[in-house]
């Protein structure tokens, strides 16, 4: 066999520990929703992890925020965030195939999905982070979205990042 023929047939399978963020920031539930704002812009990032007696329960992003708080005109100072979260928590483990965790965004319309080991949040994959890693995940993304009409709050991200 030519050695084309057997790195053509190699097939190179990345796992969510290998894209993940690992710097992961949490709040309580009990925290106002513009403490999580704050926290965010501080931090320059998009999502928290909400937790109850430090453990993680659910997650509030900037969607969040803006459909749950802006939108419906709430007061940010009196708002919790276990009143805006997302929850139940979907979660993926470290050795998580990038294929399996794109068919979890997809299937559940969510585009971060925290990483866990031993019951213990470890990281954070969000679809940016597969879309940017590298040209063989763009064939994943392309196949699903091909199959599947991607959520509105997807396509931004697929039109961005896949040509």
């Amino acid at each position: 066999m030519a050695e084309d023929e057997e790195t053509s047939n190699i097939k190179i399978t990345l796992k969510v520990e290998d894209v993940m963020t690992r710097e992961i920031i949490t709040i309580d539930e009990n925290a106002t929703v513009k403490e999580a704002a704050e926290i965010m812009n501080q931090n320059d990032i998009s999502c928290l992890i909400a937790s109850r007696n430090g453990r993680a329960i659910g997650i509030i992003t900037e969607r969040d925020l803006l459909k749950r708080v802006i939108v419906e005109a709430k007061n940010a100072k009196k708002t919790k965030v276990a009143e805006v979260m997302s929850t139940p928590l979907e979660v993926i483990t470290p050795d998580t195939s990038l294929e399996e965790a794109v068919r979890v965004m997809f299937e559940k319309k969510i585009k971060k999905l925290p990483v866990i080991e031993k019951k213990q949040i470890i990281g954070l994959v969000s679809l940016t982070d597969i879309a940017r890693c590298q040209p063989a995940i763009m064939k994943i993304l392309k196949s699903f979205a091909n199959v599947q009409n991607a959520p509105k709050s997807m396509k931004k991200v697929l039109d961005m990042y896949i040509v």
